[in-house]
């Protein structure tokens, strides 16, 4: 072949190197043939073979290929040495253009906190300049990790490298990417080696293609069905039945039936790497290029990749600029999407085994609390002895006390007369309002109404609806078809190993959803001055930080004083939603003043519900149940507030704080005595047994924070003969609380999200956004990540944790090529926005904190006597706001 080549080419090329080469050797001939070889074959796609290179090497043994490694950085020091290559592999997952490798050192005797921050920031540019690449770095790294300052970065080698010590590390991004197993060190050297099996799979073998056949609700398919219904004559299905079941049936599957009827479908598949500027003429040229690749032409080859390379940046500059209009059109929801297409951000879910055993499985499962055959005891429960471990501390005499005799714990408020306020009407313009609003991105119901039928057709619709909700409003009663659920469960975990890791999500009408907004309003303008102030959720002016703040306060207050400690317990429902008791709730809703006909329709509306499990195109059997609300309704959760709104407690030295179904019981002890605290525990068990709701020991946790420096072992707490895990943290609403209070697991976590976001970041620059979009971008996306909850720990937060945050603002900065505002200016703002929603708030918990002096000019401040009380919410706001 060489030969040929030799006679086919050889005079044609080297005839410009006699020139100024008259004789050239037999080596300078042989590479300028190989090199037409390569050219040649390159389009080809075996260059790159291995049986390809040890063919050159058997012709040409000094013949080396053209490098695809590229040398990008190089540093030596004392304290820190590091390589990067880049690497373009032929055999690489589609999803990474180029692999960067990093090879570190970092000495014992370095600084390594400026070892890891150099070390750092230099990542961070290359992630900058090249984000479709997979960064991989390995090293000898000695004491030093990358867990503080790059968080997001994986560690796959957890095996020692030298004697019982992991020196050696592998980071990086991708979750899974390697296995490492141990091998025999080379030579003399005192580190053994590692090798890494690569476990990774590529996106598009881990989800199959999705089929979806979609709705198109083009312009001249709305108006016909506006023209279908607006010339229906509604007053015939009324007039037809006296029964409001049959009414609403009819009138919801006619309105199915023209839908199906009249709106054409598409069927699209989709696979799991595509991305949403590949255009259908994209798709084209490149079947045109691949046709031309395996023809061998190899002008017909270039023609159609430079055609292809050119469409391609065409493509991205359109989808550039309908990113920036829908930026400009605050059309929130459409850049969400496309930022998922683009990053695959959030990847689809997996899905469940289409079994039709599975399916009635959960079916029944879901059912379980289901009592309707047994009508509850409403009367007050009798005297209980405490099933409680009481044994008490050391500082309370050592004889058992008496059996404790729990009764039910007493209302916060004082008992209001039931009264009879005007019955509640629903307009049309109220009904065309909420239509008009409804998103028609979301599922239809069990009935089989889509939501953008609604919205499309709100005005032809809002008459025959509003008839609908007022007859049912006054009859006390809920169509049976608008009661119906569907359940989808959804894997809580990658593997299940019971139906408790399924998470029921029910999907319920979009109609019912509708009314029960505009019930929603009512319900709270009755309920809201009688709710427990220490319930936090689904209320106005109130908050996952408020609830946070208060819980601290009240410890850090509390342990202020010598010779305190506070025994926090996390308390755990099983699946709570799923027990409310009708009965007991039309009750509790009479005592809160609520209307008694609004009190039937919504016993009406939780009796007597069929629902069944959908597990893929697998339906189980429908089943009738009367306990519980479903996760999907609107009005569930301040049902369930309502349901627990006399669960309190009645010591001052105990706090029960809620928000919905997270409950914490904060034992705030003195001198030892733990009496009043395991009372209200037993108390609590107690109320949850009388109300049907279900305790579960397994998950429910305790920390004790205590700063004593002489300590005994406190006496363990159980729960129903089930003794109490201890935690050393615990996630509490978000944010993770340790018993030593300090913020640095917190901060840890939410640098690590925001890492993550920097790469969308990268992404949508490289897109060639203008910087005021990015930085749009980077307010919604990354800064909402770094600020949350930021009123509950900045101001406790170290100087270093606060430059690790301030380093990720500098990263987003050098992206975006403007400035940002600074966590401490943030914290500062959203301080001084708190405290002062607060201030305006009286019925806030936390209102009474803010005394004003006599002067009215400045607050009064909280007196403290340690760092952790002084930098706590309360006191740092007062001293900002002192300081305007």
């Amino acid at each position: 072949m060489l030969r040929h080549y030799r006679a086919r080419h050889g005079n044609e090329e080297l005839a410009d190197t006699r020139e100024s080469t008259p004789v050239p050797n037999k080596q300078a001939v042989d590479e300028a043939v190989v090199n037409m070889i390569i050219k040649d074959c390159k389009p080809l796609s075996f260059v790159e073979n291995e049986g390809f290179r040890e063919l050159l090497k058997l012709i040409i043994p000094l013949y080396a290929l053209p490098s695809r490694k590229t040398i990008k950085d190089l540093h030596c020091s004392p304290a820190l040495e590091y390589l990067f290559i880049n690497c373009r592999p032929f055999y690489s997952p589609r999803e990474f253009a180029s692999f960067i490798l990093a090879s570190v050192y970092i000495s014992p005797d370095a600084d390594v906190r400026e070892a890891q921050r150099t070390l750092a920031d230099r990542i961070q540019q290359v992630e900058r300049t090249y984000p479709d690449a997979l960064v991989i770095v390995l090293g000898d790294f000695n004491q030093s990790n990358l867990r503080y300052e790059l968080p997001r970065y994986k560690q796959f080698i957890k095996c020692p490298t030298r004697a019982e010590n992991t020196l050696d590390h592998c980071y990086t991004t991708v979750k899974d990417a390697y296995r490492a197993v141990p091998r025999a060190a080379l030579g003399l050297s005192d580190h053994v080696m590692v090798h890494l099996i690569p476990t990774y799979r590529q996106k598009l073998k881990l989800t199959k293609p999705s089929v979806r056949t979609t709705k198109r609700w083009t312009s001249e398919a709305v108006e016909e069905l506006r023209t279908c219904l607006d010339t229906t004559d509604w007053d015939m299905f009324k007039g037809a039945t006296h029964d409001l079941d049959e009414y609403t049936d009819t009138v919801t599957s006619y309105i199915h039936f023209c839908e199906e009827r009249i709106l054409p479908t598409r069927t699209r598949v989709s696979y799991s790497n595509d991305k949403p500027w590949f255009t259908p003429r994209l798709r084209q040229i490149r079947k045109e290029k691949e046709a031309a690749l395996k023809s061998g032409d190899r002008d017909c080859y270039r023609e159609a990749k430079y055609r292809f390379s050119k469409e391609l940046r065409r493509a991205k500059s359109v989808y550039s600029e309908k990113l920036q209009q829908q930026f400009t059109a605050n059309d929130s929801a459409s850049v969400w999407r496309g930022l998922r297409q683009i990053t695959d951000y959030r990847p689809q879910a997996s899905k469940g085994q289409d079994d039709k055993a599975l399916c009635q499985s959960l079916s029944l499962h879901y059912a379980r609390f289901d009592t309707s055959s047994a009508m509850p005891n409403t009367s007050p429960p009798p005297s209980v002895t405490a099933p409680m471990d009481l044994t008490p501390s050391k500082a309370v005499p050592s004889s058992s006390p008496p059996p404790l005799t729990i009764s039910p714990p007493p209302h916060h408020l004082p008992p209001v007369p039931p009264s009879s306020p005007p019955s509640f009407t629903i307009s049309e313009q109220d009904v065309r309002r909420q239509f008009a609003r409804l998103n028609p991105r979301k599922a239809p119901g069990p009935d089989g109404v889509s939501p953008s039928t609604l919205r499309h057709c709100a005005e032809k619709l809002t008459p025959v609806f509003t008839d609908i909700f007022n007859s049912s409003l006054e009859s006390c009663q809920v169509p049976a078809c608008l009661k119906t659920s569907t359940i989808v469960p959804v894997p809580k975990k990658p593997r299940i190993t019971g139906l408790n890791d399924y998470r029921p999500v029910a999907l319920t009408s979009v109609v019912m959803k509708s009314l029960e907004r505009l019930i929603l309003p009512h319900l709270k303008s009755i309920t809201t001055p009688l709710l427990d102030p220490l319930q936090f959720a689904y209320r106005a002016n109130r908050s996952v930080d408020d609830a946070v703040n208060l819980a601290l306060h009240s410890t850090l207050q509390h342990l202020d004083s010598p010779g305190t400690y506070a025994r926090i317990l996390f308390v755990d429902f099983s699946s709570a939603f799923n027990t409310i008791r009708p009965a007991l709730l039309q009750d509790k809703l009479s005592q809160l003043s609520v209307p008694d006909s609004l009190c039937r329709w919504i016993t009406h509306f939780l009796t007597d519900r069929r629902q069944y499990v959908r597990l893929g195109k697998t339906v189980s059997d429908s089943v009738t149940i009367s306990t519980g609300s479903p996760q999907g309704c609107v009005l569930s959760p301040l049902l369930f507030s309502l349901y627990t709104n006399c669960c309190t407690s009645s010591h001052q030295s105990v706090k029960l704080i809620k928000f919905a179904d997270d409950t914490t019981l904060i034992g705030l002890i003195s001198n030892g005595d733990e009496t009043a605290y395991r009372r209200e525990v037993a108390r609590l068990v107690s109320w949850c047994g009388h109300n049907n709701l279900q305790l579960n020991a397994q998950k429910t946790v305790e920390m004790i924070v205590d700063f004593r420096k002489v300590t005994a072992p406190l006496p363990p707490l159980a729960l129903m003969d089930t003794p109490i895990t201890i935690m050393d943290s615990f996630r509490f609403l978000g944010t993770t609380i340790t018993r030593d209070l300090k913020w640095e697991p917190t901060i840890s976590s939410l640098i690590k999200k925001a890492q993550q976001r920097m790469f969308f970041l990268r992404k949508l620059r490289k897109l060639k956004l203008p910087p005021r979009m990015l930085a749009q971008f980077y307010t919604a996306i990354i800064e909402s990540i770094l600020t949350s909850s930021i009123t509950v720990w900045f101001a406790g937060a170290t100087a270093r944790d606060r430059l690790r945050l301030q380093r990720v603002v500098r990263a987003a900065e050098k992206v975006i090529g403007c400035r940002l505002p600074s966590i401490q200016d943030l914290y500062i703002s959203r301080t001084r926005r708190c405290a002062g929603r607060i201030t305006a708030d009286p019925s806030h918990p936390g209102h009474g904190l803010f005394s004003p002096l006599p002067s009215g000019r400045r607050l009064r401040s909280i007196r403290t006597r340690t760092s952790r009380y002084t930098n706590s919410f309360f006191p740092s706001a007062i001293r900002l706001l002192n300081t305007k």
